[in-house]
């Protein structure tokens, strides 16, 4: 009896955290080498999530193109309990030029991928590179 009593106890702590949300996002893209019809591509995303520690923590977040299909994945590591929000980014991603925007969608080890996410617009770069400011997605 006392166990099950201990683990009624923990579940809302647990769910607590809720989901992950990104805040902000910004890419830089430059040619793809070689002539390619890509860019390539640099994500810098802020996300928000109430880690509780190694059980309950924002793990990764996804940059999605047509049809949801995930086109890079950042995986995180460990929990960030005392550094809310935070910022991490995403090197080398290759984006055709037939894409024109990606969404970030961001997930935790409990619920899995949800909350906020944000829409960018993909700067298919001819110089040195540009950036793009993000839109909520509703």
């Amino acid at each position: 009896m006392r166990l099950i009593i201990a683990v009624v106890l923990l579940l809302p702590a647990v769910s607590h955290a809720g989901t992950v949300d990104v805040l902000e996002a910004r890419v830089r893209c430059r040619p793809a080498p070689g002539g390619r019809p890509a860019s390539v591509c640099q994500f810098t995303v802020t996300l928000e999530h109430d880690d509780t520690g190694w059980d309950h923590y924002a793990n990764r977040f996804e940059i999605v193109g047509p049809a949801g299909k995930p086109l890079a994945t950042r995986v995180l590591r460990h929990p960030h309990v005392e550094e809310q929000p935070f910022t991490r980014s995403q090197a080398r991603v290759r984006i055709p030029h037939e894409i024109e925007s990606v969404e970030i969608r961001a997930g935790d080890l409990v619920h899995g991928l949800g909350g906020a996410t944000v829409r960018l617009a993909i700067p298919h770069a001819r110089g040195a590179g540009s950036e793009a400011k993000p839109s909520p997605v509703q």
